[in-house]
């Protein structure tokens, strides 16, 4: 890995703006020595957009809105890779039924929209407080040491918002999008 980035957040949607801004400025500096993922900014950010709010309005619903989001963006020499990590309850993108096209229903469309604009989407349970991996309902997302050496967060934007619900540092949920590089 080349290098590694976090942020934390809290449940706004009006954090989507310092998340992007964080992603602008990480592309930026990452791209001078990768221009690769320069290429690829616009379809990360709609990405990230898209998973940042979907945790906001769906796993976050009903949860207080200082419920903190984690994002990481780790770069490999061929591929970014970004994890958004939520504490709602989970649930299973299998049971999703793809929109129909040409249809007018309002939402629905991110997990779809997520899978068109990354190489690869996954979305994977994490164990819950007091559970050990064998308890665990769904596989565990291969980044799962949160609690990360406190170095990362240094390097990282700070949010605005400084009232993050630090009780529930415990994340339940990763969507992981990948984008590899293209061969030119």
């Amino acid at each position: 890995m080349l290098e590694r980035a976090h942020l934390t957040v809290s449940s706004h949607l009006e954090e989507l703006s310092t998340v992007q801004r964080w992603f602008r400025l990480l592309v930026a500096r990452l791209a001078t020595e990768n221009p690769w993922i320069d290429e690829q900014f616009n379809q990360l950010n709609l990405a990230l957009a898209e998973g940042f709010t979907n945790a906001v309005r769906h796993a976050h619903a009903d949860l207080p809105a200082n419920t903190p989001i984690d994002i990481e963006l780790s770069l490999h020499p061929e591929r970014v890779e970004l994890r958004i990590f939520d504490r709602g309850a989970p649930f299973d993108p299998d049971s999703l039924s793809e929109p129909v096209a040409g249809s007018l229903r309002e939402g629905g469309y991110g997990w779809f929209l997520l899978r068109r604009l990354a190489d690869r989407v996954s979305y994977d349970c994490l164990p819950r407080q007091g559970q050990n991996q064998g308890q665990n309902q769904g596989p565990i997302c291969a980044l799962s040491q949160l609690k990360r050496d406190r170095a990362d967060e240094m390097r990282k934007p700070q949010s605005m918002d400084r009232s993050i619900d630090r009780s529930m540092d415990d994340p339940r949920n990763c969507l992981r999008i990948v984008k590899t590089a293209k061969a030119v």
